[in-house]
């Protein structure tokens, strides 16, 4: 009897403050959507992490005249720099890779990018050695070693390229973050408003529970029960609009660069598996939000 009471309180004080409802749902589902959109990123920032760490290389890319007359880096100097590679400290393993080769590759890599494809030339790529060090941090010493030397254009270090990307989806995921917060806050207010008319607008009823022997807690439950079914909405559209937002955009707009395996594919189930965590978010914030306001505001 006395849950179906509660219930009944609760849809009632939905119903009949329907456009604050409405209101404080769809703010805590857009603070919620950009809370799992930060999430995702740092999903995505970690699947990278994981990816190309392991991977890393540094290159030596060899002078326009190495990369087009020795193919097989059989001739000096690139047999020289060969060597010196293979023997340098903290190099774990030297692959050469000639101008034939890295233009191959470059097409594995966009071919999901044909426009970039058609207008890049062999030549514009260069003959290069790709090293693999023992330690990446080694990669400041044999920069000094080997730039300058004959038939070395310049050498890089894969890692800055990497930092770069992640310092982009860094500054996405902070500026995510941060529309968030700001909507939170405009949530919060919403939600502690709403409470506030709701009670006034029953203050009678509550009164005449209240002299009844109703508890505080008793006559103050629904009120706390219609903010958080409110916020568990507002997840549910955050986790729909996800859905949506993958399928209907992010698939389509970094098609591209997921086809190259320059960044991982965000899959359902990443979105899946931050869903508990806009559900719980939701339910705590709407459920301590009410409370705060009950204790503060409503004497009944």
């Amino acid at each position: 009897m006395r849950a179906s009471f509660v219930f009944s309180e609760v849809l009632t004080g939905l119903r009949r403050n329907v456009t604050m409802t409405i209101a404080m749902i769809l703010t805590t589902a857009i603070s919620l959507g950009l809370l799992g959109g930060g999430l995702l990123v740092v999903r995505m920032i970690d699947r990278m992490g994981e990816n190309y760490l392991d991977h890393l290389e540094v290159y030596v890319h060899l002078t326009d005249d190495v990369s087009q007359s020795d193919a097989t880096c059989s001739d000096e100097p690139c047999g020289s720099l060969q060597s010196s590679l293979q023997n340098a400290a903290g190099v774990e393993s030297v692959v050469f890779e000639s101008r034939e080769e890295a233009y191959a590759r470059f097409q594995q890599i966009f071919a999901g990018q044909p426009e970039l494809v058609d207008l890049t030339r062999p030549e514009s790529l260069p003959a290069s050695f790709r090293v693999k060090l023992e330690n990446q941090e080694r990669f400041a010493a044999l920069e000094e070693e080997f730039s300058g030397q004959a038939g070395v254009n310049r050498v890089v270090d894969q890692a800055e390229f990497l930092d770069r990307l992640f310092d982009l989806l860094g500054g996405v995921r902070n500026a995510t973050f941060a529309v968030a917060l700001v909507q939170a806050i405009a949530a919060l207010l919403l939600i502690s408003n709403t409470i506030q008319v709701s009670a006034f607008t029953r203050r009678t009823e509550v009164g005449i529970m209240r002299l009844v022997g109703a508890t505080r807690w008793y006559t103050q439950l629904p009120f706390l029960l219609e903010a958080v079914v409110a916020g568990l909405i507002g997840a549910l559209l955050a986790v729909g609009g996800l859905v949506v937002a993958k399928l209907g955009f992010i698939d389509r707009v970094l098609q591209g660069p997921i086809e190259a395996n320059i960044i991982p594919e965000l899959s359902l189930a990443d979105v899946l598996l931050i869903s508990p965590v806009l559900f719980g978010v939701a339910a705590a914030v709407s459920a301590v939000t009410g409370y705060v306001t009950l204790r503060l505001y409503v004497r009944n």
